[in-house]
């Protein structure tokens, strides 16, 4: 063992200890694979007998953004179907007279399009699938676009339905056509995860519904109210898939499958200018860093997270299932950025 990985293994044990999350597991790596990796804890703590182990199943949360949307997004770009800086109305022309119609791609993916909030979008807009479309595309703008950054779900959302209409095609089969597949992402799928994967999957949040924690159901209640699938959140996949993703980021083995090094070094820089806080495309400056830097993370709510540098050829990922014990964020705040810190020492 190195003192590398001992020092991230007992800041991970500590984690177990303290209860921030049953289990985790944990890899760092470069373009030609992982170099290091490691699980601990237990995949549900009421049952001592399955560990966390490399091959868990986690709900990745958002994720999503980056495996489905960003990644499709990325496809699409590269295959010059979709240019960035133009109106939303010039590929879906329905948008013609809305506000969101004058938004545009590169504004949803650094969260300036000025889009509202946070919402429940059963209280605005029902169940129906095609009236929650409707009522999110024709929705009026929080604020001007380009005036703030606002990190909103809503992004992803959108930039999902973009996708499936220059398609169409739905965005789960999008993803695992042109992305998961491709890249070997064998488990990687939307849920709700079939019965021959559930004993390998780590459960989130009690569910006051069914009287037990979620598992192989995604905890976003947007996703489960679309079906599992959305582009906020609703994926489920392992370490190796994920590892297999971001290696492919610093060195694209099938690009003309996937997206090249061009979309990653495109949203893996500053793309906010002046405004605060700053972001790339999706992807945004790991705290504690500065752009400078050029380590970039993405988070899951239920307690994962993917790092990606190109200017060190490393990126790592931590998987916890967090949310199995509570929504207070900071404890977990604090471990991963110690482990980024380790990860990218």
């Amino acid at each position: 063992m190195t003192p590398q990985q001992d020092r991230i293994e007992h800041l991970l044990r500590e984690g177990v200890h303290n209860k921030v999350y049953p289990g985790a597991v944990w890899a760092i790596g470069d373009a030609d694979g992982t170099q290091l990796s490691g699980a601990c804890g237990l995949l549900d703590p009421t049952n001592p007998d399955h560990p966390m182990r490399l091959d868990t199943i986690f709900d990745v949360a958002s994720l999503t953004k980056v495996l489905a949307v960003w990644s499709v997004i990325g496809a699409l770009w590269e295959e010059q179907r979709l240019h960035l800086h133009a109106p939303l109305s010039n590929l879906m022309p329905d948008l013609a007279g809305h506000q969101l119609g004058g938004v545009t791609a590169h504004q949803l993916l650094t969260h300036t399009a000025g889009v509202p909030l946070r919402a429940n979008l059963k209280n605005l807009y029902g169940t129906d699938p095609h009236r929650i479309r409707e009522g999110v595309l024709k929705e009026a703008l929080h604020r001007p676009p380009g005036e703030a950054v606002e990190y909103t779900d809503r992004a992803a959302l959108i930039l999902g339905f973009l996708a499936e209409h220059l398609t169409d095609t739905p965005l789960d089969q999008l993803a695992q056509s042109r992305i998961w597949h491709p890249l070997g992402m064998t488990t990687t799928q939307f849920g709700p995860l079939p019965a021959s994967l559930m004993a390998r999957c780590a459960p989130t949040e009690y569910d006051e519904e069914t009287d037990r924690h979620l598992k192989g159901i995604a905890h976003d209640f947007s996703a489960r109210l679309l079906g599992g699938v959305c582009g906020i959140a609703g994926v489920f996949s392992t370490l190796v898939d994920l590892s297999l993703f971001l290696r492919h980021l610093l060195h694209p083995s099938r690009s003309g499958l996937c997206f090249s090094t061009a979309w990653a070094q495109e949203s893996l820089q500053v793309q906010t200018g002046a405004l605060e806080p700053a972001r790339g495309l999706f992807w945004h400056p790991a705290p504690s860093t500065t752009p400078e830097e050029g380590i970039y993370v993405h988070y899951g709510f239920t307690g994962t997270g993917m790092w990606i540098s190109c200017k060190q050829n490393r990126w790592s990922i931590l998987l916890t299932n967090k949310l199995y014990y509570a929504r207070d964020r900071q404890p977990l705040t604090d471990i991963r950025n110690s482990f980024r810190s380790l990860a990218f020492a």
